[in-house]
């Protein structure tokens, strides 16, 4: 027998074969750590989607179950488009809801510690969120018809609107001094409130827009007025509840805030009868008649034709049952009274 000589290696097939045996090392690590890292990322993309989950049940919860309406739900609501009701398959965004609730609340609640018991503070949360609920749902309903009726609100409509809004009461307001008081009677800022006004203006274009028994009967007391000498109580006689007749009584301030009849007939002379116009609170026609003024003051009488068919088309949805609601509003001054049983 004889031995095989070992065969005499190159310098480079050392070096191949040196090279081999590091790469043979280094993949016992190579893999358990590719293991390890997709192990990471898996956990990562779990724990993310628990995370989120979590906050979505939590906000779900305060939504919907405890009624919550604090700044961090109102942010994240003007951002995440959620529904706290539909009107005639129109989603009500629980924003607009929120918006309004905190626009009538927080003024109170501001003072409420010196004003009012905590047991009149839950009424008045309860009073103001269910008025806040069906206003949401009003708009809501205004802005489907806008839609159908091809009604448009534009920003230069808003800022007109904007900046009547800061000469309210006769006073020439700033910006900043107007947007002080927004806030701190209000809790909202610029953007919030004229969110506000854009609802308030789309709705009273509807109105105008769709109430044609309106628009007839301004017409039909423009010309009664014409043919009676601008009678307005003879006029409000013959038209009866069609029509709503008031009178000042005696002088008011000309900068009264009353849907714009005191400011109008501060323009009129002694007898004079203005045209029909749109009142700013957007509930229908006014039409006034001066009787006296002086250098700030007035007195003077006025018809109001009252817009009819919105509410009129709105009140039918409920009873159709195009109305729901996803979350329920407890009056705390309801008690339940239990049942006695039935005697022997």
């Amino acid at each position: 027998m004889f031995k095989k000589k070992d065969t005499i290696k190159t310098e480079q097939e050392k070096v191949e074969e040196r090279r081999e045996e590091v790469l043979a090392k280094g993949r016992k690590f190579k893999y358990p750590l590719q293991w390890t890292k997709h192990r990471i990322v898996v956990n990562t993309i779990l724990i993310s989607i628990v995370v989120i989950a979590l906050i979505v049940v939590s906000g779900w919860f305060a939504l919907y179950k405890l009624n919550m309406t604090d700044d961090l739900l109102f942010r994240v609501t003007k951002i995440i488009p959620v529904s706290v009701a539909s009107v005639d398959s129109e989603p009500v965004l629980f924003s607009d809801y929120i918006l309004l609730y905190r626009s009538s609340m927080t003024s109170i609640e501001r003072q409420s510690g010196s004003q009012f018991d905590q047991a009149a503070i839950e009424n008045l949360r309860y009073k103001y969120k269910r008025s806040a609920l069906t206003d949401a749902e009003s708009y809501t309903y205004a802005i489907k018809l806008a839609k159908e009726q091809d009604v448009t609100v534009s920003q230069e409509d808003i800022a007109k609107e904007f900046n009547r809004h800061l000469k309210i009461g006769g006073i020439d307001r700033s910006e900043e001094a107007f947007m002080k008081i927004v806030v701190d009677n209000f809790g909202l800022d610029k953007s919030e409130y004229e969110r506000m006004l854009y609802l308030s203006l789309i709705k009273s274009a509807v109105e105008e827009k769709i109430d044609t028994h309106a628009t007839a009967l301004a017409t039909k007391v423009e010309k009664m007025l014409a043919e009676n000498d601008n009678d307005y109580k003879a006029v409000a006689e013959a038209l009866g509840n069609e029509i709503v007749y008031e009178e000042t009584g005696g002088l008011v301030d000309s900068k009264n805030i009353d849907g714009g009849r005191a400011t109008e007939a501060f323009k009129l002379e002694p007898g004079q009868s203005s045209g029909k116009f749109i009142s700013m609170n957007g509930d229908g026609y006014y039409f006034v008649k001066l009787i006296k003024k002086t250098e700030s003051e007035v007195n003077f009488v006025s018809i109001r034709v009252p817009f009819t068919e919105f509410n009129k088309r709105f009140e039918a949805l409920f009873a159709d049952g195009k109305v729901s609601e996803y979350i329920t509003l407890t009056d705390p001054s309801v008690v339940d009274t239990p049942i006695d049983a039935p005697a022997d």
